[in-house]
């Protein structure tokens, strides 16, 4: 699970999301009670449909509560 949650952020970081989206469903399937990688799944899934600039700092900003 480990592992696959480390290449997921290390995709997501790059702004890959869609193959950071595989790796986090991963280790949803391995531990579906783990919230780091269901929040960074959900987090993917955002980007994907609202890619954020080029030059983002990897930092996520809510805009709803």
């Amino acid at each position: 699970m480990l592992e696959s949650f480390t290449a997921g952020r290390k995709r997501y970081k790059l702004m890959e999301f869609d193959a950071a989206l595989k790796h986090f469903e991963s280790a949803l399937e391995l531990d579906p009670a783990d919230g780091p990688a269901r929040v960074y799944a959900q987090r993917c899934r955002h980007y994907i449909e609202n890619p954020p600039p080029e030059d983002w700092d990897g930092v996520f900003v809510m805009t709803t509560k």
